[in-house]
């Protein structure tokens, strides 16, 4: 029985980028390419017509940017996995794109080391975050609603000590 591969779409509109995703994908043989889209009004149409495994999907992207992309990409191919790598380092993006979907959050400037463990916790339906951003989102989180109050009680305790 032969292996069951993921079929992937990559958009991004730098050429570069591209090359170097193929590379790194196919050092994976289950995962496989199968289309790539140069701006987000192509990111929809594509998912809609394959219906991908997973989008590798930037931010910055002619026509229609990857965050209005990833809900439109929601509404037309919603078992597609969606996996942002940017070069933006922003954390208000990040929580953005994350918030509408998406399964992760690579840096391009990390994608060396963190694309492939990325891919794979994606597929597996857990939350990845760049290690350079990842402060940020642990920081967030201990500052919802409901820790608040105790992280308030424990800072006025600290403060008190000294």
């Amino acid at each position: 029985m032969g292996t069951v591969s993921t079929r992937i779409l990559v958009v991004d509109d730098y050429e570069p980028w591209h090359a170097f995703v193929s590379t790194a994908l196919k050092t994976q043989p289950q995962l496989e390419i199968v289309a790539r889209a140069c701006d987000g009004l192509e990111a929809v149409q594509r998912a809609e017509q394959l219906k991908p495994d997973l989008i590798l999907l930037d931010i910055g992207l002619p026509m229609l940017n990857g965050i209005e992309a990833a809900r439109r990409i929601r509404e037309v191919s919603p078992t597609s996995k969606i996996l942002f790598v940017s070069e933006n380092r922003s954390p208000d993006i990040a929580e953005a794109a994350l918030s509408n979907g998406a399964g992760g959050y690579v840096l391009k400037s990390d994608a060396a080391n963190e694309l492939l463990p990325a891919v794979k916790a994606v597929l597996e339906g857990k939350r990845f975050i760049s290690a350079s951003l990842a402060g940020h989102f642990l920081v967030a989180t201990v500052l919802s609603a409901t820790h608040t109050i105790y992280l308030s009680w424990i800072l006025t305790a600290i403060s008190g000590i000294g």
